[in-house]
């Protein structure tokens, strides 16, 4: 086991250990002073700001770029890019450090990314994708936002090494009441359980010379791979979804160095045709795999919390995903839109987060 790996699991283990003496001492089961039980909450927090601070390698400033195809078509926008900042989610933890949430964009007419208009959501999912609310709807259904159901793609010929589907789409967290329950109660619980929690159903593909793939916040029961299947790129591999530690249905994508997301590092990536889009920032993706950046549209004032994934202590609302003050989770979390994954160290403030990670 990896030095990092074993912070990782001793991070979980205090967390576990603080929440049951707090428990403890209210029903009058725990024979020391309830002040006791800050100690392995102090502990916990300050693995939580280790992790998320530094990376298992030499940050990769200087490491060239791993261009792959992009994982959706259609008409998307980036939250928590690394191009405006790295570590993009405010963490390192879960090989998060160069990770991109991405929410899919519909026009007027109710088409979807890939141009379709959609009738499995109804009334409700007609019209552009639902904004951020100051109170109400304090949560909608997913299916009420575009990027719910799109397919996501193989970037590249690969073997599936990891494939996750079994968890539930759950409600947005698009609104101040529900981003507050997300990031103070909801990414605590999901990070103590492990990766899998923070960043939902989701598929990691070995794309070979020591690079890996992985998608976060897939739809329940939408993979169409398994473990040990080979892939081509542009095969379709599962759906979007909201699983996981997002405020809403969106993508959280990175390449990492390892299978492991508690051990893994990020590594930086491009997208074929289309670079790294930034923040606020709508690509398009041809239906045919070839891929061609839209007029450049810029990024929209800031968006709404996401959520997405990665350990970190508390976490900026994001698409996509990530705690704050204790943990941070992303696969992936972006504002505005779903965020990603990212527990395990407090995150920065001053990131955004949506599709997958907080991933």
């Amino acid at each position: 086991m990896t030095v990092r790996k074993t912070a990782m699991v001793s991070y979980r283990l205090l967390q576990l250990a603080f929440a049951a003496m707090i428990v403890g001492e209210l029903f009058d089961a725990w024979p020391l002073a309830w002040g006791w039980a800050f100690v392995p909450g102090g502990l916990a927090f300050a693995l939580a700001l280790a992790i998320g601070r530094t990376t298992p390698r030499p940050k990769g400033s200087d490491q060239e770029p791993v261009e792959v195809a992009p994982p959706v078509r259609g008409r998307w926008s980036a939250l928590n890019s690394p191009a405006d900042k790295v570590p993009s989610h405010g963490t390192h933890a879960y090989g998060q450090t160069y990770a991109i949430d991405i929410v899919a964009e519909r026009d007027q007419a109710g088409a979807g990314a890939e141009g379709e208009v959609r009738a499995e959501g109804g009334a409700e999912a007609e019209g552009p994708r639902p904004g951020f609310a100051a109170v109400w709807p304090i949560a909608r259904r997913p299916e009420a936002f575009p990027a719910f159901g799109e397919s996501l793609y193989a970037v590249a010929d690969a073997t599936v090494v990891r494939a996750s589907d079994w968890r539930r789409d759950h409600l947005s967290r698009n609104s101040w009441p529900a981003l507050v329950y997300l990031m103070l109660l909801e990414s605590a619980v999901r990070e103590a359980g492990g990766a899998g929690w923070i960043v939902g159903n989701h598929v990691v593909l070995d794309l070979g010379d020591g690079v890996y793939a992985m998608y976060a916040h897939l739809r329940h029961g939408s993979l169409t791979v398994r473990p040990g299947d080979r892939v081509r790129a542009g095969q379709v591999l599962a759906h979007c979804g909201n699983s996981g530690n997002s405020t809403e249905p969106h993508v959280h994508f990175q390449l990492m160095d390892g299978p492991d997301l508690d051990s893994a590092a990020g590594i930086p990536f491009r997208w074929r045709g289309v670079g790294i889009p930034g923040n606020g920032e709508t690509f398009t993706t041809a239906a045919t795999g070839s891929t061609a950046p839209t007029t450049a549209t810029a990024p929209t004032t800031a968006t709404a919390p996401t959520a997405a994934t990665a350990p970190t202590a508390a976490t900026a609302p994001t698409a996509a995903t990530a705690p704050t003050a204790a943990t941070a989770p992303t696969v992936s979390t972006v504002p505005t839109a779903p965020t990603a994954v990212s527990p395990a160290a407090p995150t920065d403030p001053t990131a955004t987060a949506p599709a997958a990670d907080r991933a």
